[in-house]
């Protein structure tokens, strides 16, 4: 056997394997190619698997035994997080998109179920999971740059809670995927492609973690400060950054420096202890790494952990080291806890790792009679096992015990190896020399257990300046023995710490207030409870004391005529009187409030109505619930006149589903009438122009005309739009209404003829804007509402008017373009509805020059949105910007995925040839035909034109194209055009002779 190398005395820590999972997978029968692991999470109790197959096994730790196995018919499951205050709590994600968190009611034994499910990311990969470290909360974040939160319902946030129905809130959507996500006290870490951002859940509040970008997968990390002095200190955040370093910032997001590693990895790597095989130093000096660090994970005691998927590495954040960095093949994903790994490899295969000191991995594999590894590891780290601090975990005779079990025969070099360590061994009860030489002979000493030496000085026989000395030295002592006294016994397990930690989650959790209203966190269930209760006990009481007080007033009325005739008589007023005493009953509970109860009981039933899946594949029956819902909306937060109109029809036994969508139609009409009559008019003057209207309108049904209705613009438009709700609206009840308002919106229930349905559409969102769901809405337009510009101009003026008194107006009025884009840019994360607005103000400033720049705002921002709002030369310029912004490579592919419907690339080609092109008669022979050199000329857009030729496309799209082509002049068998031409004829025999043909004439 050679000689084994010894290793640099900076590195004291080694990565252990002790370990073998695989019969575990064995039993699991996630061994074999069919089905695999995919995921993994750990906690003190559980590691938690996720299968191929959608199943979720959860193992016990302790004796690794299998204990429950949940299912998932959605999907395979790409992520699971364990909840870090409850193990009773976990929560999955599969590849459809769905989130859903377990209860496992073990101490009930009761049987798992599920607490919550999300659908908000369906259709997009899930990329990140992370608990609330105080409540019952998941964070989830998506391959789009999406970021929600899912909130649980148990039985233990009190009772009743567990029939709780929690909203699905988003909290932010980022400019990219999200890689990672954290949360440590009330805030909430994403990091995606291009940054890193901070959010204050409590306050609603983001921030941007550093200024400069960056490109990739990088991952962030709260690193908490809870010991030695730093108890009590907020937490510090670490982000990566490309080219092995990494940024140390404060808990407001504010850089505190950057740690550079490029160069302290130029080190070679430690070898892995495994039982596999024998650890292999290679002391050759390695060139510096450059690495991008996918996720940072904290580890132990003040380290900080990340992995390629060849290596992993482990850092000291505190002195800027590293503390080690070792080669493992195949990585794919890793859990931990505490001062444990367990690493997820692309086969399926799974590892358990251990980060000891060098003296405590020697101690595990003596007890395990890995006598060889053992020896390897004291010969390879002499520097840590021969000073005393080792003696306590490795006496002298355990080392000569070991000794006395290697084989003189095959493993002799090893032996006289051991036999100098042992040689070099300090004895616990003595100091090494060099410690020695600076104590006075004046003075006694003893060693402490943890390695600290107590000088015992006489008086007067040293100065000042020796006893500072020496307690300096005792203090640096004791400070690297805490470095590295994380370590604790294999199979030790802390109940207390962990009960205490739990009890100081739920003290805390309890004493919690929300003051502010956060959209994507909900009142605590106890609280809305504890307020329906008084609420109602409120409203029964006062009830039941005002009916008494009438019933004895109607006794006290009727005796009069009992008196005046013999006999007692039901007079015709009975009816309305009882109508009166209920009017005096209820007018006895403040009108806002009555009002929002009864708006609060019509929306739950129709949301309880619409989560019946028979009817949501029914369109007709949705509808009519919806509209069965509208006139509460109308007659509580409608519009004044609406709103009197509305409790009059109620009063009379309510209207039929034909005059709402009726008002819908002719409300908005009518009101434009009013607007242009002169002051001066008499009233029968304008009654008399709006008889006349209806008489036409009957004339006009009557003889089925097909003609327009004139669209309504937004100077001419006289309903206002409303961005504020009139009345105070609690947040609970206003994201139920804001879903049902979208839907209504997004079903078009305002009839059938494509002019009504843009009419009631126009209205329903100037008069309900502050309840609809902006993002939703603004898909809605560019999908549905096209052909009616109306829709669209009513959603900008809207999303005009909800930001006009931000602090970007005004650095946009001044004039600055540069200025603006840039204070745009630092807005981030974006949202397309409030962004767009600013765009618009821009695009009426600049023109065209503002235009150009859109293309940074993609994927936010899109084509179709930018064809709202700007001409058509202009949006060209837009589009010819945006594509050649990308790489040549990925030019045409990105194009094609622009291309949403297909038809469009028909209008962009003839937008390319009829804008910024030469004279017909320079391309055109008199006949019509192309000229040979047409391709000459300047195409301003010839770039964007080649690329929409080469697009794939059946035949008859390619021949359209053609012929478009050969009607503006555009040669396609010239030289410049001919990769445009060989695309057209590409594979294609037919075509080939057909377009052949339309060139030579």
């Amino acid at each position: 056997m050679p000689l084994i190398p010894v290793v640099p005395e900076n590195h004291s820590h080694v990565l252990a394997e002790f370990d073998c999972l695989d019969p575990l997978l064995s039993a699991l029968r996630l061994d074999s190619g069919r089905l695999k692991c995919t995921c993994l999470a750990v906690s003190r109790k559980w590691l938690a698997l996720g299968t191929s197959a959608g199943g979720l096994h959860l193992i016990q730790r302790d004796g690794w035994k299998q204990r429950l196995i949940l299912t998932h018919k959605e999907g395979s499951i790409t992520h699971v997080a364990c909840c870090p205050h409850d193990e009773d709590f976990i929560a999955a994600a599969t590849s459809q998109g769905l989130v859903v968190v377990w209860e496992l009611q073990l101490e009930r034994r009761g049987r798992p179920e599920r607490v919550s499910v999300s659908w908000e990311h369906r259709g997009q990969a899930i990329t990140a999971l992370c608990w609330d470290t105080g409540t019952f909360r998941v964070f989830v974040g998506d391959s789009g740059g999406k970021v929600s939160c899912l909130r649980a319902g148990s039985s233990k946030l009190g009772k009743g809670s567990a029939f709780v129905i929690f909203p699905i809130q988003t909290v932010t959507t980022v400019d990219s995927k999200v890689v990672q996500l954290g949360y440590q006290d009330g805030r909430l870490l994403v990091s995606s492609l291009s940054r890193c951002y901070l959010c204050d859940t409590d306050r609603e509040k983001f921030w941007r973690v550093g200024n400069k970008e960056r490109d990739g997968e990088y991952g962030a990390c709260f690193f908490p400060q809870n010991k030695g002095l730093l108890v009590g200190q907020p937490p510090l955040l670490f982000c990566a950054r490309p080219g092995s370093r990494i940024w140390e910032a404060s808990f407001n997001g504010e850089v505190l420096s950057t740690h550079q590693f490029k160069q302290l990895l130029a080190c070679p790597p430690l070898p892995l202890i495994t039982y596999r095989n024998e650890p292999h130093y290679n002391v050759e000096q390695k060139s510096s790494q450059s690495v991008a660090f996918p996720k940072l994970l904290y580890l132990g005691d003040q380290n900080l952990l990340t992995w390629t998927d060849s290596a992993i590495y482990i850092f000291t954040p505190h002195n800027g080291q590293v503390l080690l960095w070792t080669e493992v093949k195949d990585l794919f994903d890793i859990a931990v806890y505490r001062n444990e790994l367990f690493c997820l490899h692309g086969s399926g295969h799974l590892s358990h790792l251990s980060l000891l000191s060098a003296e405590r991995c020697v101690e595990r594999l003596l007890r395990r009679e890995l006598w060889l590894l053992a020896a390897a590891l004291c010969c390879m780290f002499q520097h840590t096992i021969t000073t005393s601090k080792a003696r306590k975990s490795i006496p002298i005779d355990r080392l000569e015990h070991l000794r006395s079990q290697l084989s003189s025969t095959t493993h002799l070099d090893l032996i006289g190896q051991l036999d100098e360590v042992i040689a070099k061994l300090e004895p616990l009860d003595s100091a090494s020399s060099s410690r020695r030489s600076s104590i006075s002979s004046h003075e006694s000493f003893n060693v402490l257990d943890c390695g600290i030496y107590r000088v015992i000085s006489r008086r007067g026989s040293q100065s000042d300046d020796d006893t500072s000395s020496i307690i300096t030295q005792s203090l640096s002592e004791e400070e690297r023995l805490k470095e590295f006294g994380f370590v604790q016994e294999e199979d030790q397990v802390d109940h207390d710490s962990q009960s205490s930690e739990r009890t100081e989650a739920e003290r805390s959790e309890q004493g919690l207030q929300f003051h502010l209203p956060l959209s994507f966190r909900p009142k605590p269930p106890r609280i809305a409870l504890q307020a329906v209760k008084d609420s109602v006990s409120s409203f029964v009481k006062k009830t039941t004391e005002k009916i008494n007080t009438l019933q004895m007033n109607s006794e006290l009325w009727q005796r009069p005529e009992f008196r005046e005739s013999g006999q007692p008589e039901m007079p015709a007023t009975t009816a309305p009187f009882s109508e009166e005493v209920e009017s005096e009953v209820y007018n006895d509970i403040p009108t806002t409030e009555a009002d929002m109860q009864e708006l609060r009981s019509a929306t739950e039933r129709a949301l309880s109505q619409t989560q019946d899946p028979l009817l949501l594949l029914d369109p007709v029956c949705l509808e009519e619930v919806l509209l069965e819902w509208l006139p509460v909306l109308e007659r509580i937060l409608g519009p004044a006149e609406l709103s009197s109109a509305a409790a009059a029809d109620s009063n009379l036994g309510g209207r039929g589903e034909e005059s709402m969508e009726r008002d819908y139609l002719t409300s908005h009409s009518e009101q434009q009438e009013e607007s242009f009559c002169p002051s001066g008019e008499p009233a029968e003057g304008v009654a008399q122009k709006k008889e006349e209207s209806c008489e036409l309108r009957e004339k006009d049904n009557q003889s089925d005309s097909t003609e327009k209705e004139p669209e309504l613009s937004n100077g001419s438009a006289a309903e206002p739009v409303r961005v504020v709700s009139p009345k105070p609206v609690p947040a609970d009840l206003l994201a139920d209404l804001t879903q049902l308002a979208t839907l209504y919106t997004e079903l078009s229930c305002f009839r059938n003829q494509p002019n009504e349905k843009a009419s009631g559409c126009t209205t329903f969102l100037r008069r309900y804007f502050f309840l609809l769901d902006q993002e939703r809405i603004r898909r809605m337009c560019l999908l549905c509402y096209q052909e009616q510009p109306q829709v669209q101009s009513s959603f900008t003026e809207a999303t005009l008017e909800l930001t006009q008194s931000t602090k970007m107006v005004e650095i946009i009025e001044r004039g600055d373009l540069l200025r603006s884009l840039r204070s745009l840019r630092e807005l981030q994360p974006w949202s397309a509805p409030l962004l767009l607005p600013h765009l618009h103000r821009l695009y009426e400033k600049h023109g065209e020059a503002a235009v150009r720049s859109f293309s940074q705002f993609h994927p936010t921002i899109t084509p179709a949105d930018v064809m709202t709002m700007a001409q058509q030369s202009h949006f060209l310029a837009y589009l010819d910007n945006l594509v050649q912004s990308q790489v040549e490579d990925h030019r045409l592919s990105f194009l094609q995925s622009l291309l949403e419907p297909e038809s469009l690339r028909q209008d962009w080609l003839e937008l390319a040839l009829t804008h910024d092109a030469p004279q017909h008669c320079d391309t055109l022979t008199p006949d019509g035909q192309p000229r040979w050199h047409s391709h000459c000329f300047s195409w301003g857009y010839g770039r964007l034109l080649s690329l929409l030729i080469r697009l794939p496309a059946d035949l008859s799209s390619k021949q359209k194209m053609a012929e478009t082509c050969h009607s503006h002049g555009r040669n396609l068998s010239s030289a410049a055009s001919r990769p445009g031409y060989m695309a057209l004829c590409k594979n294609d025999s037919s075509r080939a002779t057909w377009c052949g043909a339309k060139v030579l004439g």
